[in-house]
């Protein structure tokens, strides 16, 4: 579906489009040869994380498209403007504007300092709307213009809100930017959000899901096609929150392993999409049929299965472990064998067990004792846990990332 120049002298005004998904977006129009306008903050490299507007226009004039990077955070209103104004004096418009730049943090209400949420809801919610506000105007005297947020459905599960309160106003924020623009705005620019069904690999998911994440991910290459195709529709096409996956099987596409970082091996789902109602009912299912087995076992005392974890976690304490680790973790397991249990990874040579650890933990992780054991017998992902809100994560969150570590060596021994 992806053989005409549909985008051929088309202006994009792309925010955070220096790296990940903005800039793939950008690379896709550019081979038709759009003009994108590259409005990131990013213009000296950063420590950790790659690429800068400059070498982002670097790709873009070689994939045959022409850049205008600009200095723009959107938390700056005045940055928006000048960038929009040299814009318009350069490409004589803008066509289509892509809402991509974003904040995270995934962390509960009390854990989530208030300079994290005024940076989620100034770049999320405020800086969409004066982006929008201001690309509007110009946007209007397009032949096909139209606004793309990267935001998704709302759901109304509050499961997507008890973990991370905060994220999800910010982008749901973006959201509510689309319900209410595409009808103000209905027969002159579509406005419409995309999804991904899964996760995504960008620099952003490296730092929350840790290394071997990226073989649980897609390539940004499958959000690049799915606004393409978005973008080359008429502006009657407005007012729809679209799923990456669900889009493209409808154009025909038929081969997605294409898209994965890791043909073959299971995908993360993506936040907001409720992948894991048959999975939840599974657990329940599963979780009642282990209650009644350790009740018809209660007479022979056999090690319960999280006693019997901590048991070969125990066994396994290294000296190695602790040098590379240096943390202590507590677990609040609720369920037949709720109750505190801990692995110290910092004090001497190690030690796990019942109840408070030893000294004060670094990492506090709540979920039922059933996920517990699933989660150290490597039937379920730790990230995918925690994503999916059975696991709730309070504390150092890099230590959180050691511990998955420390699990794949462990799974073969539990």
């Amino acid at each position: 579906p992806f053989t005409f120049r549909k985008l051929a002298g088309c202006t994009l005004f792309i925010t955070g489009a220096s790296r990940g998904i903005g800039k793939a977006i950008a690379l896709k129009a550019a081979k038709d040869g759009a003009n994108i306008v590259i409005a990131a903050k990013t213009a000296e490299p950063h420590p950790t994380l790659p690429g800068t507007i400059y070498t982002a226009a670097a790709e873009i004039e070689a994939a045959g498209g022409k850049a205008l990077p600009c200095i723009v955070n959107v938390r700056e209103e005045q940055q928006i403007i000048n960038a929009v104004e040299k814009a318009v004096k350069t490409f004589g418009g803008i066509d289509i504007l892509v809402n991509n730049a974003s904040a995270i943090s995934l962390t509960g209400t009390l854990e989530t300092e208030t300079k994290k949420v005024n940076l989620m809801m100034d770049v999320n919610v405020r800086g969409t709307y004066l982006t929008s506000k201001t690309c509007l105007p110009h946007l209007r005297k397009s032949r096909n213009p139209h606004i793309l947020n990267l935001s998704p459905p709302m759901n109304m599960n509050p499961m997507w809100f008890k973990n991370h309160c905060a994220y999800t106003i910010s982008k749901y924020g973006m959201s509510m930017c689309v319900l209410g623009m595409a009808e103000e705005f209905r027969g002159e620019v579509a406005v419409n959000a995309l999804w991904p069904k899964t996760a995504i690999h960008t620099a952003a998911m490296d730092m929350l899901g840790g290394s071997g994440i990226e073989k649980q991910c897609r390539k940004t290459d499958i959000l690049a096609d799915a606004a393409y195709c978005i973008l080359t529709k008429p502006k009657s096409f407005t007012g729809n929150f679209i799923i990456d996956e669900v889009l493209l099987r409808e154009e025909g596409v038929k081969d997605f392993d294409v898209y994965a970082i890791a043909p073959g091996h299971p995908l993360m789902p993506d936040f907001f999409l409720d992948a894991f109602k048959e999975e939840k009912k599974l657990s329940q299912h599963e979780g009642a049929d282990g209650a009644k087995a350790s009740t018809e076992s209660a007479s022979a005392k056999p090690l319960s299965p999280v006693a019997e974890t901590f048991r070969v976690i125990q066994g396994a304490m290294s000296e190695e472990y602790v040098r590379t680790t240096q943390g202590v973790f507590q677990f609040e397991l609720s369920g037949e064998e709720g109750g505190t249990w801990y692995i110290d990874l910092k004090t001497k040579g190690g030690s796990a067990g019942f109840g408070k650890p030893p000294v004060t933990a670094d990492v506090v992780m709540s979920m039922s004792s059933a996920d517990f054991v699933k989660m150290f017998t490597g039937k379920l992902k730790p990230t995918l846990a925690f994503m999916s809100g059975k696991l709730r994560i309070k504390g150092n969150m890099t230590l959180a990332i050691k511990l998955e570590k420390m699990l794949t060596q462990l799974n073969s021994k539990l």
